[in-house]
Formats: structure tokens, sequence, C-alpha cells
């Protein structure tokens, strides 16, 4: 995870009036005047104390092993984003900013190719890079206006800052039983940041709603992920199988992943605070021909690395790395049953990544209908292969069709 460094911000004296004397108003009223002029749509100011809550509840699911695979989100990181002062010494005051990016989907595709879907916030640009110079304008902005002395740190997503709880402090939203941060203007549609700062600001009130008795996006995930309102086992959520789990998917998970081949969007889909709002007027975050709502598979399977670097630079499908991506593709393929992808997959049994080679096979495993001949080509594919567990990936697919291939069943699987 990325750290953002801490940005002791001057700006030339020239540009701030030594006499003036700016009052925690003032200067809240200044920052939230400079956020909307850069573009975020949303901007609140909370008091920069210890999110106690959040610590407890993230402490909690982490013993409970629902943050498993997440190496990287361990006791003493989750104590660090729940304390200000530890992020910022001296910190007085948050700036929670959201940004929107909920746009149409406008796309076509006639072909009648198997394809993907992509999760809405990937669509366009790698949000991380549209939204940091506008963290650090922000910043320099404040400085300009309280003093050279006021230091400040900005987080968008990859910092340790638990964004979610600056964000309801601050008056954006409220979380809502998804674990999203639902507002009042955009849903939950929204790409979160903040700028951490020792200026004191004049804080917003909090949000006081809630989702009542709604229960329409813990009913809803495909894989059960919601072990109650407001917790989340991300083992099981789609989101994190296609984009930051690393290894294989878990064999009883990927019917349920659907045709979801980056992210899932269904637990936003079905919640009413989403329902007719405004699509956002930043061209970055529309659909894009590298990303957009869908990909299609055969083609994705067809990428070596440097074409997967080429094709998706800039945009957030890089986080899942193409090994990952493929795999994703290939369980998609699997669920669709389209048998236009077999010779895709086939090729596949072929990759350099054994990640790849194993959920391909489990695709073909999956279709309804093999010939003998790509029976054929699989048998050679395990008597190849090195890998113990595409070895065994291979022998289930080819059991789960073996009646096509009379020979299988009169002669043991070569272990390679």
């Amino acid at each position: 995870m990325e750290m953002l460094r801490i940005r002791a911000c001057g700006m030339q004296e020239s540009r701030r009036n030594e006499n003036s004397v700016y009052t925690p108003e003032a200067l809240g009223t200044a920052v939230r005047d400079e956020a909307r002029s850069l573009g975020f749509d949303l901007v609140g100011i909370g008091r920069a104390e210890p999110f106690t809550r959040e610590r407890d509840l993230i402490l909690e699911d982490l013993a409970r092993g629902h943050l498993a695979g997440m190496a990287w989100i361990t006791a003493e990181r989750v104590r660090l984003s729940c304390d200000p002062e530890a992020l910022l010494p001296g910190a007085r005051s948050v700036v929670a900013l959201g940004m929107a990016y909920q746009c149409a989907d406008s796309s076509s595709h006639p072909d009648g190719m198997p394809r993907g879907r992509v999760a809405r916030y990937a669509w366009g640009r790698d949000y991380h890079d549209v939204i940091r110079p506008k963290l650090r304008a922000l910043a320099d902005a404040l400085v300009a206006q309280a003093g050279p002395e006021t230091r400040c740190r900005t987080f968008v997503d990859t910092g340790p800052l638990v964004d979610r709880a600056a964000a309801e402090r601050a008056g954006i939203g409220f979380v809502g039983k998804n674990t999203c941060v639902l507002t009042g203007r955009h849903g939950s549609y929204v790409f979160l940041s903040a700028v951490l700062t020792t200026a004191e600001l004049a804080s917003d009130p909090v949000v006081t709603r809630d989702c009542g008795s709604c229960r329409a996006c813990l009913d809803a995930c495909p894989t059960d992920a919601f072990v109650g309102p407001r917790q989340l086992n991300a083992t099981r959520c789609i989101s994190y199988l296609t984009i930051e789990h690393r290894g294989p998917i878990p064999a009883e998970l990927r019917p349920k992943m659907g045709d979801w081949v980056f992210g899932c969007d269904v637990c936003q889909e079905v919640c009413p605070w989403n329902r007719a709002r405004p699509a956002s007027p930043r061209e970055e975050f529309h659909p894009s021909q590298e990303a957009g709502p869908s990909l299609d598979l055969i083609d994705l399977l067809g990428l070596d690395e440097a074409a997967f670097r080429a094709r998706f630079r800039g945009t957030p499908l890089t986080r899942a790395k193409r090994a990952g991506l493929l795999r994703n593709a290939a369980i998609v393929l699997g669920n669709l049953k389209n048998p236009s992808a077999i010779p895709a997959l086939l090729r596949g049994l072929a990759d350099p990544e054994l990640l790849v080679r194993s959920h391909a096979a489990w695709a073909l495993g999956q279709m309804d209908e093999l010939t003998a001949d790509t029976i054929d080509v699989m048998q050679r594919a395990l008597a190849g292969e090195p890998d113990p567990d595409v070895r065994e990936a291979l022998r289930s697919a080819l059991a789960a069709h073996e009646g096509l291939a009379p020979d299988l069943s009169a002669r043991p699987f070569v272990t390679g």
C-alpha cells in the first residue's frame, strides 16, 4: 500500500496577508470553496480525534479472519489508521472529500462475444491519478491561508486513514449496511479522499440518518459476504476476490461470481440511495476504450504481459495484475458456458501463469459439451503439466466429461 507523504507545504509569503486573522469558521469556508473549485463534489470537515469504534470493529474482523489474505492489514496498521495524531502529529481537523463517478453505460456489443462486467468505478481512468494532484493543490491552498507552520497529509484510499469513518464524521454521509458511505446527492458512487491538517477548522454536523429496515444489499450479495449490517467478510466478497486476492478463487465461490470479471456493484445497484442519481461530469471517469463497463473475455485471454500493461495502463484494472484478470476471465467463461470460448480456454492451458492454467481447466469442466478433439488437447496438457494443482484441475475437468472419451475410464490419468 502506498504511503502518501506528509506535506509540510508552504506557499510564498506574498500569497497571504500577514495581517489577516483566520478563524476556524473562515478557514473552513475557504477550504470548502477551494475543494469545490478543484472539482470535488462533496466536502466536509470533522475533528481529528481517534476513530475508536472503527478501530474496535476492524480489529474484531481481523481476529475473525474476515480480512484474511490482505497481509497489509495488521493490528498495528489498524490502530495507526484510526489514530489521526499518529498519522500527523498535532492533527486537529480532517477534511473529507468525495468525487462522484456514476455515469451511464451507453456501450453496445452486437458481435455477441462473451463479456465480463467491470465495476463502475473502474470504467475510466484510475481515480488515484485524478484525485491525488487535487488533494495536494487543496493542501497547498490551506497552508497559504493558515500559514506556513501548518502541516497537511493527504490520503486517497491507499494511505492508512479509515476514509469511511472520516467521511461519516465530517458529515459527507453515513455508512450503510453494505459498508459503503451513502451520500445525499450521489448515493454511494463516490470516491473518498481526505486531508489531515494541523489547522483548526470549524466542523460540520454528522449525518444522523441510517438504512432503517432496508436489507436489500444484504439479501442480494451473490456470495453471502455480509455477516450482518455493516459487517463484511472480505474473503467472500467478489470485489476482493477479483481484485485483491492473488491466489486461486475457492471453487465453491466461482459459480456465484456470475459475469463479474473485475469488482462487483451488486450491493450498490440494489441500494435505494443510488436511484436516479446525477451522472458525474468528469470525463476521466466515463467509459474508456481500454476498460469500460465490460470486457471481451476471449480477447482478454489472448493478452500477454506487455499487451496487458499497454492496454490497461492508467486504469484501475492493473490492480488485479494480468494473472488475476485472466483468472477471472476464465471463471466467467466457465459460468457463461459459451462454446465459442473453448479454443481460448484451451490456449489458456499453456499460459505461463499456473493461476490462469488451473482456472482455464476449471472453466472447460463447466462446459455443457466438449468434443473428442478438445478432450484430447486437455489430456495432452495434463501429461505435460508440471504443477500439481493445475494437474488436479485438469483431472477434475476431464472427469466431468469422461463420458465423451471412453478411454478416460479405461486408463489412469498421466501425472506428468
